[in-house]
Formats: structure tokens, C-alpha cells, sequence
């Protein structure tokens, strides 16, 4: 039976397979080490598939702003002063066209290293994704790798203009400086420089950034004159669009089967809708996953050539305080409502490198808290699902890593290493995700939400699903305390799943337990459920 449903496994590539058993607080990569490609090794690929995974994003692996000095390998050294952390923030891109060298064994050889790991990546039977990061650049972007033909961003700028849609790549404060709120030496003899200062990543079109904005990237120009208001002007294409179309189809030359469009709603649909086009008149079977966190663009961006969009604002919310008991599970019966027309293209995650960690203090505590939640996630719809690595044995992002701090979340900026290990949690993350790719219920069926005749319950939650003659119930506990849920069926349930009223004979796809359930229109049946626990009944 083909896999239908898609399980991302979202790695923070510096760090997998590292191992450090004592890093130091804003070590240097001498000092802590760093993660490589070559980690991923087949066994290595084989275990992450053995998960349930189909698709691994390898976060951070396109060059980006770093302390670490390359110059010995031609590479430019970027400005303290301008980098976040140690090892650098991997959505301030430093070349469009090269690989991180913290990430290869062999520096000279990292292209060659990424284009084995792919290989191997697909041999494993899993599909790759990678980032792009279309909206901004680090501030001292210069590609050393791009092909002699193309002409690097910024190279033919017109900096006496502040806006130029036909031949600027950047934005630009006209006869001002750059000078942010912050240390411009951060240690060295001379202070970072920028003249006109560029705008930053994060829409701010001053010369004066503050510590919380961007500060260490520069805002790409696609044709939207924001000084004037936003009017977009996209005839002639932007130069930016054609630079952007290039470096797209670079890295689909080099067997990426999906990109992770980093803050794509920043970017005009336009430039997606013409871009998307492109790309796929050469490869039609690329996927593009964007990160929009506005529902009114929804539909827009989908419109525009998203295959699949992050559902942050609505799903991962509703889920984040239905965990931490601020709000009752009617909240994801309302957030699927609110996305049924576009389901299918709306990526549920508990976890990635932006949110808080579940297990940490500042979230729920421990992974297993979230274990219904994520049942949910997993098997509620035909939609992808994205997991972040640690996610399954309770990673709780609680280290004071360096720049990133004790913020509940795994440091993007440093050089560190997790405690990788295989816990309880990690078996009930197999079977889920098991459950998720092999039943048909789940990767083709219908989706029947209940809850709207069980109000009564606020921390529980049930669903069936249904194909063929397969029919899973759902039910999950949020309480931290065991109890009975007297499901009621409704009648509309069995006319439009096709259910008989009879007593079916059940197994628990996650305990094995067999049990009886009597079904009968607009009656209850009992269904015991553990603290945090799920059950996932099959019968035919």
C-alpha cells in the first residue's frame, strides 16, 4: 500500500549525532565540536526511517554568518559584531550557493560531502528538504561559490537609491550609516561598517536596529516599494526574483525534493507564483513548505505554489494550551474548522527550532504530558506532520547554551550537543507514527469529529476516522488524571462513515488490548482512559 501521509523529521544538522558530554558555555567549535554531514551515516538514516519518517529536513546547511574563522579556505570572515552566537544564526545566509563548513569534514570537499548525503538520504527511502531563506540575507553576504555567470546580490546596486524594483537586490537608508543599538566593535580593533546602511531582515527600514530586530541580516528587495506604502511593482521581473529562481533550481539540480520557505510570507505571493511555475516546469515533483503565520494568506500562498503550510497560529496554539490546560480541547475542533477547506495542506507540529521544547519548565514539563496532543497531531487528519529531533524522548532545551540562553528551546546560534538517547516516549512516538503511515484510515480515510456531542468533557478529545471497512476511534486524555469517557456516537456518525449499529470487537493499536465496543446511535460507550493516556481502537 503507497504512503500517503507525510512525517517530517526536522534535524538541527549542527547538532545531530554530536556528542559532547561537557560543552562549554560559548565554546568555540575547537572547543565543543560540531556535528557533520557524514554523521548520517546509512545505519544512521535506516534508524531515523525505522521511526516512521518519510522526509528529513537537515536544518543550517547552506553557508551562513559565523565566529569561526575559514579564511585559510577562502572563505570571507564575517564581523562579530554582526553574528549571532558562536556559530551564527542559519537564516543570516552568507552565500546562497555553498555548504557550512562547520558541517564537512573535509572543508575544500563540502559540496561533495552534501551531494553524498543526499544520495544516501534517498537510498535510505526517505526525501530531503532543505531551507530557503528568500527575505533576507547575513549583512556581508558575498557568494565565492556561485557560477561565474551570475551576478552576486548587491554587486550592481544603485545605494543612491533607496528603492529601485529593476536593478536593486537590497534596500537602502540613503546617505546614512549603519548604526544599531549595540556594540559595533564586540571585541576587535575595528567597528562593523555600512555605508548607506542596508535595511534589516525583519522589515525595519532604519539605520538604527535594535538588539531585538534582525540586526545581523539585510532585507531582500522582490519590487514592493515599502516606502511608498508597499506598491508592488513586478513588470519588468525584479532582478531579485531572477536571482532567486536560479538558486532554486541549483539546489533541485542537486536532488532536494522540498524546500522550507524560511518567513515566506515576508516575500510577495507574486515572486511564489512565478517562482514555484518555474521551478517546476524542470521538476515537476518538488515541494515547497512555507512558514506564514497570518491565516488571511492562507489561501493566497497556496494559490501561489505552496504544497504545504506551517498551521502555527491555529493548531500548534490551540494544542500548546489544551497541553498546559489554559484553554479546553473545543480549541481544536475550532482550529481545524477553521483550515477544513485547505486541510490537507496545513503542516501540524508540537515542536521546532523556533517554539519552546515541550518538556521544558516552560511548556508542559515532560514530553508525556503532550503525548495526546501529539496522537492528535498524528492521526486526526491525511496531513503532513513534523517532529523535531529530541521531540521523541523529552529533549527539554533547558542548557544555558551561550547566546541562545535558557530559553526552553535548542540553541540555533552555538556550538552544542544533546543527550541523544532512547527513552519510553521514544517507543510510544514509534507506534504512533506506525499507526500514521500504515492505516488506511489514517493516510486516506474520513475524518468524524464527536466532540460536539460530548461538550460535557473539556480535557478530553475524540475522533473516528474511517476507509473501507477500517475504522479507528480516537480518544485522548489532556488531565493529569485517569477517568471514563461516556463517549456518545451520534447518528449522523454512522450515515455518514457507514457504520453499523452492533458490538465490535477492538484492538488497541497502541497497548494491544482487545476490547469490546457496543455502538449504537446516539448512545454512549465507555471508554476508561490513563492520566495523559490515548487509545486507539481498530475494528471492522
Amino acid at each position: 500500500m503507497a504512503l500517503n501521509k507525510i512525517i517530517i523529521y526536522q534535524i538541527f544538522t549542527r547538532l545531530y549525532g554530536h556528542r559532547n558530554n561537557n560543552p562549554k558555555v560559548n565554546g568555540t567549535i575547537e572547543e565543543n565540536g560540531c556535528g557533520k554531514l557524514n554523521d548520517f551515516t546509512p545505519s544512521v538514516l535506516k534508524k531515523i526511517r525505522e521511526l516512521g519518517v518519510t522526509h528529513i529536513w537537515y536544518t543550517g546547511i547552506i553557508r551562513h554568518a559565523t565566529m569561526t574563522d575559514y579564511t585559510r579556505y577562502g572563505i570571507p570572515r564575517q564581523h562579530p559584531a554582526v553574528v549571532k552566537g558562536r556559530a551564527g544564526s542559519p537564516y543570516a545566509i552568507t552565500d546562497y550557493y555553498d555548504i557550512d563548513p562547520d558541517l564537512a569534514v573535509d572543508v575544500d570537499k563540502r559540496m561533495e560531502e552534501f551531494e553524498k548525503l543526499v544520495s544516501r538520504t534517498h537510498r535510505a527511502g526517505l526525501k530531503m528538504i532543505i531551507d530557503f531563506v528568500p527575505n533576507h540575507v547575513a549583512r556581508q553576504y558575498k557568494s565565492i561559490c556561485k557560477p561565474q555567470s551570475v551576478r552576486d546580490l548587491g554587486e550592481d546596486d544603485h545605494t543612491d537609491e533607496g528603492f529601485n524594483p529593476v536593478t536593486n537586490n537590497f534596500y537602502y537608508c540613503v546617505g546614512q550609516s549603519f548604526m544599531p543599538y549595540f556594540d559595533l566593535y564586540h571585541g576587535e580593533v575595528e567597528p562593523y561598517s555600512e555605508m548607506p546602511a542596508k535595511a534589516t531582515g525583519n522589515d525595519c527600514f532604519s539605520n538604527a536596529p535594535g538588539c531585538n530586530d534582525w540586526y545581523e541580516t539585510v532585507k531582500l528587495n522582490y519590487g514592493v516599494d515599502y516606502y511608498a506604502g508597499g506598491i508592488g511593482y513586478f513588470d519588468p521581473v525584479p532582478n531579485t526574483w531572477e536571482k532567486m529562481l536560479h538558486i532554486l533550481l541549483f539546489w533541485a539540480s542537486k536532488g532536494v525534493d522540498a524546500f522550507r520557505c524560511d518567513m515566506a510570507e515576508m516575500v510577495p505571493a507574486e515572486f511564489w507564483a512565478w517562482a514555484t511555475a518555474k521551478v517546476r516546469e524542470k521538476y515537476p515533483d518538488i515541494r515547497f513548505i512555507g512558514e506564514v503565520y497570518n491565516p488571511a494568506l492562507y489561501r493566497r500562498y497556496i494559490s501561489s505554489g505552496f504544497d504545504y503550510l506551517y498551521d502555527k497560529v491555529g493548531m500548534y496554539d490551540a494544542m500548546r494550551d489544551v497541553i498546559c490546560h489554559r484553554r479546553n480541547t473545543d480549541a481544536i475542533t475550532w482550529a481545524w474548522q477553521q483550515t477544513d477547506d485547505i486541510r490537507d495542506h496545513m503542516l501540524y507540529f508540537l515542536e521546532n527550532h523556533d517554539e519552546q521544547r515541550v518538556a521544558s519548565d516552560f511548556f508542559a514539563g515532560a514530553g508525556e504530558k503532550a503525548i495526546p496532543a501529539f496522537v492528535v497531531s498524528a492521526l486526526l487528519q491525511q496531513n503532513p506532520l513534523m517532529i523535531y529531533f529530541g521531540q521523541e524522548w523529552g529533549e527539554r532545551g533547558m542548557d544555558a547554551e551561550g547566546f541562545s540562553g535558557r530559553d526552553g528551546r535548542t540553541t540555533i546560534f552555538d556550538y552544542w550537543s544533546l543527550d541523544m538517547r532512547f527513552t519510553p516516549l521514544t517507543l510510544v512516538y514509534n507506534k504512533v507514527l506506525d499507526i500514521a503511515l500504515h492505516e488506511k484510515a489514517i493516510s486516506q480515510g474520513l475524518t468524524f469529529d464527536v466532540m460536539y456531542v460530548n461538550r460535557q468533557y473539556h480535557r478530553q478529545y475524540a475522533f473516528l476516522r474511517k476507509a473501507d471497512k477500517d475504522v479507528l476511534l480516537v480518544v485522548v486524555n489532556f488531565d493529569d488524571v485517569p477517568m471514563t469517557m461516556n463517549l456518545t456516537v451520534p447518528s449522523h456518525a454512522f450515515d455518514y462513515l457507514g457504520l453499523q449499529e452492533k458490538c465490535y470487537q477492538a484492538i488497541d493499536l497502541l497497548s494491544g488490548q482487545h476490547v469490546s465496543l457496543a455502538f449504537m446511535r446516539d448512545c454512549q460507550v465507555a471508554i476508561p482512559l490513563e492520566a495523559r493516556g490515548s487509545v486507539v481502537y481498530k475494528f471492522k
